[in-house]
């Protein structure tokens, strides 16, 4: 029996060793796969503080959301380096890089913190020295795929600039406001004028001069809905700091989005368009009523619908959406037979927050996932292109 047991073995063995193999792939062929399932153009949208219950409260709103029609979904773990609770400097920094970065920082690494601390002054002189991070836009640059950013708080904030500069603190608005300008942004609609004119910057200095030299700056909601696409940057610029409420708001995100796929969808290599839905934040931080947190989410769902319109019609287009983080612990409860918000903090939680995926290369994303994880995947489909 023992004899038979060591032939049949061998003879396994054997057939295995002449059993054809599966061809190898090369590097450049598993480079080309990646392309292929790679996007060609991208709209990343991000709600900041958008927990459960804010898309909770849209729901119960109306019947339905664009949400509702993207192909993935699941759940962010949303912590930085240094917290379980991130703020919105980390919590873009790791979707714009693929890395988990300390609270309070756009665009670098950990090490920039203690080189920040030990030597501000220096720091400060060349911000974007201090443990720089590469970052999707970065990689869009070096392949000539146009970029944007979109955003109803002001465009120095910490979502927006997390993608377009690179600072060891969220605060240095004028130096992030310098970085834009400078850098090869081909859209920029929002808030923050005032940081860009010299109006909130301690040297006064106006960036709009040089800039408008170059670029089709836009100073009200009529000239962007009138604005025809001609080649040059698109800069628009429509208040001072943060935009007003969303039941204020002119021009709306959707409008804004509108505008800013008009002018990309024509690059040649694609483009790569970063959206905030800034202010659902805000009514968390002030613990306002729902009515409030409604208004901005379904501001933000009619932007995700535009930006669904393109990727339906456009190949190759990924449209994701995610969460820096939960901002007011959130939750709806009865009163008098009416849903209302109560509050647990004025500030952020720790709880995961949805994430939506839909068109090509939404398959990368699923279920539950760490933050980092979802910047490492949007990291390897642009360094894919």
């Amino acid at each position: 029996m023992r004899k038979r047991s060591i032939l049949a073995l061998s003879l396994a063995i054997l057939a295995g060793a002449c059993a054809p193999r599966p061809a190898e792939i090369s590097p450049s062929e598993a480079r080309q796969a990646l392309a292929a399932e790679s996007p060609r153009n991208f709209i990343v949208f991000l709600g900041d503080g958008v927990g459960t219950a804010y898309w909770t409260a849209a729901r119960l709103h109306q019947d339905s959301l664009a949400v509702e029609t993207m192909s993935v979904a699941g759940l962010t773990d949303t912590r930085s380096s240094d917290a379980d609770v991130t703020d919105s400097a980390a919590g873009a920094t790791v979707y714009a890089t693929g890395v988990r970065t300390y609270n309070g920082a756009i665009g670098v690494g950990d090490r920039c913190k203690e080189l920040f601390t030990a030597d501000s002054a220096t720091v400060m002189q060349d911000p974007a020295s201090c443990d720089p991070l590469e970052s999707v836009f970065d990689l869009a640059w070096e392949r000539g795929i146009a970029t944007g950013l979109v955003s109803t708080s002001s465009l120095t904030h910490a979502s927006p600039a997390s993608f377009g500069s690179k600072v060891p603190y969220r605060r240095m608005q004028a130096e992030i406001a310098s970085q834009l300008a400078a850098n090869p942004i081909d859209v920029l609609l929002g808030g923050g004028e005032g940081w860009f004119d010299g109006r909130l910057r301690a040297d006064g200095q106006n960036l709009l001069t040089e800039l408008c030299a170059t670029a089709t700056c836009l100073n009200s909601p009529e000239e962007l809905a009138a604005y025809q696409p001609d080649g040059r940057r698109l800069v628009g610029l429509f208040a001072e700091d943060g935009m007003p409420v969303a039941a204020e708001r002119v021009p709306t995100l959707p409008e804004m989005i509108r505008v800013a796929l008009n002018r990309l969808q024509g690059e040649e290599n694609g483009f790569f368009l970063f959206v905030e839905g800034s202010q659902p934040d805000w009514r968390g931080h002030d613990n306002r009523p729902l009515e409030e947190v409604v208004g901005e989410m379904v501001d933000f769902d009619a932007a995700i619908a535009v930006g669904l319109e393109f990727a339906r019609s456009t190949p190759e287009t990924l449209v994701l959406v995610v969460a820096d983080h939960e901002t007011g612990g959130l939750s709806l409860v009865s009163q008098s037979g009416q849903i209302v918000a109560r509050y647990t903090t004025g500030g952020h939680t720790g709880e995961m927050t949805p994430y939506f995926a839909h068109g090509t290369g939404a398959h990368r994303f699923g279920g539950l996932m760490q933050n980092d994880a979802i910047g490492q995947v949007l990291m390897e489909m642009v360094r894919a292109r």
